[in-house]
């Protein structure tokens, strides 16, 4: 994941099978998550500090103080799903 779309593709494909949907911004992802994930989930996400340099280098962690992965981060976790980083 390093850049914003694939982010959310991966994020569909890795909590509902391929070609799930999760949304393709913060709001229609925070609407998928709310539409129910199957719990307990743990996404196991590798090569997290690879994504999180990109998504900084491309402006996207830029949009806001804490940074669009920390975002993506705590909504997951919001969410009941466990995200163990690698």
């Amino acid at each position: 994941m390093t850049d914003e779309a694939g982010l959310y593709c991966a994020l569909g494909e890795a909590i509902g099978g391929p070609g799930a949907y999760y949304g393709w911004n913060r709001d229609a992802l925070a609407d998928c998550l709310g539409d129910g994930v199957p719990l307990p989930f743990t996404l196991v996400w590798h090569r997290s500090e690879v994504a999180r340099a990109a998504l900084a280098a491309d402006g996207t962690d830029s949009h806001t103080a804490k940074g669009f992965f920390t975002q993506i981060l705590d909504l997951l976790r919001r969410y009941g799903l466990d995200v163990v980083l690698q």
